[in-house]
């Protein structure tokens, strides 16, 4: 018997182009794509206005919900879930649930391990295995809207900034955004959706043509090529001047501001002399920096900047008129890192 497929891999079109192979009206694609997406409902038994006989037939020919929790952790204060999810073919990927107020940001990975080898990223030092699909990336969102729907609330942004580079798997990505916008489904606005990259500039280039205005943020992490080409290796072959020439044309197209991610090294990248180098290098451009204190991992020696070092850092970038904001550390207690609890994981297996 050959596998079952997985709907959420499926645009609105593709769904209702296997709904009409079933042999089954056009409206049956719409309640299919309602149940899923607007009721989240993930279990065809539970599709009550369908006949008993087509769920029992679709149930056998496909699935809904590729991913199961393994494990669950929840920070303290309470602002924080991350949940380490198994895919169909056993391997894991990470999930977290961040609240804001007024927001409910998930945050998804787009690969299983990733290839670019930033060396204080836990992922990058576990490898690459393989790209998720469109339909695992879409799981990871209505794992958690599921829940906030039990608890009479939605997800309001989603961040495709876990594990994996979103850019390094295009199609799937976006694949997820367009199902995840739908207006007959989801229908999340496109500007709830930010994509993070560490620079792949032909990346940034195609999402500069897409037509859906969703956020972009860079990681970047340091203002010149020499060092940036140690904390993030893609930058040899991406050196700044083609970054900041790609983010420019993405701004120009958009009208969006984008946000680069900064994070913060004790002695490595947070003195104020590199923080004038960071305004020079941002002057003119549409942005706004996020300053990050490093998330520590066991595998890598690099520590966070202290909080004095932070705040004189972001003071030299206000004073030279760079906004910045500094990110409030969320779930560090649940080791809520890209790659922290799936690298647990695999060493205790």
């Amino acid at each position: 018997m050959s596998a079952k497929i997985l709907l959420t891999d499926l645009p609105y079109e593709q769904l209702a182009s296997w709904v009409a192979e079933q042999g089954e009206p056009s409206f049956r694609a719409q309640q299919l794509f309602a149940w899923i997406y607007h009721s989240l409902v993930f279990d065809f038994a539970d599709m009550t206005n369908l006949p008993l006989g087509l769920r029992q037939k679709w149930s056998d020919l496909a699935i809904i919900q590729p991913l199961q929790p393994l494990e669950t952790l929840t920070s303290a204060d309470g602002l924080t879930t991350k949940v380490l999810l198994e895919l169909p073919d056993g391997d894991t990927i990470e999930s977290v649930l961040m609240h804001y107020e007024g927001r409910h940001t998930v945050c998804v990975s787009t690969q299983v391990g990733c290839a670019l080898g930033c060396p204080f990223c836990a992922t990058g030092q576990s490898g690459f295995k393989r790209n998720l699909s469109g339909g695992e990336i879409v799981g990871q969102v209505l794992y958690f809207a599921r829940q906030l729907q039990e608890q009479g609330t939605a997800i309001t942004n989603v961040v495709f900034m876990g594990m994996g580079e979103p850019l390094a798997n295009y199609e799937a990505t976006w694949q997820a955004i367009r199902i995840l916008n739908d207006h007959r489904g989801f229908n999340l606005g496109a500007r709830r959706f930010t994509i993070s990259t560490v620079g792949l500039v032909p990346g940034i280039r195609r999402m500069a043509q897409e037509g859906l205005s969703v956020g972009l943020a860079v990681s970047l992490h340091a203002a010149n090529n020499a060092l940036r080409d140690r904390l993030v290796p893609i930058n040899k072959r991406y050196p700044l001047a083609e970054l900041l020439a790609a983010c420019q044309e993405y701004v120009q197209r958009t009208g969006r501001r984008i946000s680069f991610e900064y994070a913060l090294i004790q002695g490595v990248n947070d003195d104020p002399g590199q923080a004038r180098e960071l305004a020079h290098l941002l002057r003119g451009l549409l942005c706004h920096v996020n300053l990050i204190p490093l998330n520590p991992t066991a595998e890598c020696d690099y520590q966070p900047s202290t909080r004095e070092r932070i705040m004189a850092f972001r003071r030299e970038l206000n004073r030279m008129g760079i906004a910045s904001t500094v990110r409030l550390g969320r779930g560090i207690d649940i080791q809520a890192g890209c790659g922290q609890l799936r690298s647990r994981q695999r060493k205790a297996a």
